[in-house]
């Protein structure tokens, strides 16, 4: 278990060669949030792309440090689209991001998300309902999943019901485990970290969630999977809570949020160190 002085270390290590190198983490995510997703990726040093063809995602792998999967809004090319993307980023050894947004909304969504199991994801960002659906799903709690519980893209469940799952999904990717909530919980299947900050703003704009997941996954161009994890929950908090003392209302704070994503140093993001311990 990795203690809080090593932890601080390396996101600070991670944040600053984000912000020297400029990496590129494509995305095929939905298009609802497309452009938060983007603009969020390069407020905190990054490179975006975004695509839907099957192609041009396995393209994407092979020309950026890390590709992100967000399972919303589902066209029927994506069928042939996210397998293989993920398949061409498992098989180069490249790590990728999974949002299993609205788990248990249609055949495709639960087919998709199912064959996806074997590539396993470097980080895996979702709530709690979605996690544990997730790891009902893939038959890693010993029971069936419970895709009722997920209630489009909100949560029905707290974070502290999570923790199970969520370690029991990161052991069997061998990465790690983002809970959104009032408190995020992070995971790696040894180590959980809770992290705290933010703002309740988040929840009244769409995509916080979504562009939080192609952060994460220009962090782990840099670095292993639980500190790209720690430091995209860690910035997040950081500007949701800076953005929310100069904006009271939904669209000023978006635009606040996105600024304060840009203006978050190494420290700042090091600083807001999450609570450790033993899973």
């Amino acid at each position: 278990m990795i203690d809080s002085e090593q932890l601080k270390q390396h996101m600070v290590k991670a944040v600053d060669e984000i912000r020297a190198t400029n990496p590129m983490a494509g995305s095929i995510t939905n298009t609802v949030t497309i452009d938060f997703v983007a603009n969020a990726q390069l407020a905190v040093g990054g490179s975006a792309a975004m695509v839907y063809l099957p192609d041009e995602g396995e393209a994407l792998v092979a020309g950026g440090g890390a590709i992100y999967l967000n399972m919303g809004t589902l066209f029927p090319i994506y069928e042939q689209t996210i397998p293989r993307a993920a398949k061409a980023a498992h098989d180069a050894g490249k790590p990728w991001v999974l949002d299993p947004v609205g788990l248990g909304i249609g055949s495709l969504r639960t087919q998709l998300v199912n064959e996806l199991k074997q590539y396993k994801p470097a980080i895996v960002r979702g709530n709690a309902s979605e996690i544990i659906a997730l790891a009902g799903l893939w038959g890693l709690e010993g029971e069936a999943a419970d895709l009722s519980r997920v209630r489009g893209v909100d949560t029905t469940d707290t974070v502290d019901a999570v923790r199970d799952a969520a370690v029991a999904l990161a052991r069997y990717t061998g990465g790690a485990v983002v809970v959104s909530g009032e408190v995020d919980l992070i995971t790696d299947g040894t180590t959980v970290a809770k992290s705290h900050g933010g703002s309740p703003l988040m929840s009244k704009i769409t995509g916080c969630g979504c562009s939080q997941g192609g952060v994460l996954a220009v962090y782990a161009c840099v670095t292993d999977p639980f500190t790209a994890a720690v430091c995209g929950t860690a910035v997040y908090n950081v500007a949701g809570t800076r953005a929310a003392a100069v904006a009271d209302a939904p669209a000023s704070f978006k635009v606040a949020f996105i600024d304060e994503l840009y203006r978050a140093t190494a420290q700042d993001i090091a600083n807001n160190q999450p609570g450790l311990e033993e899973a």
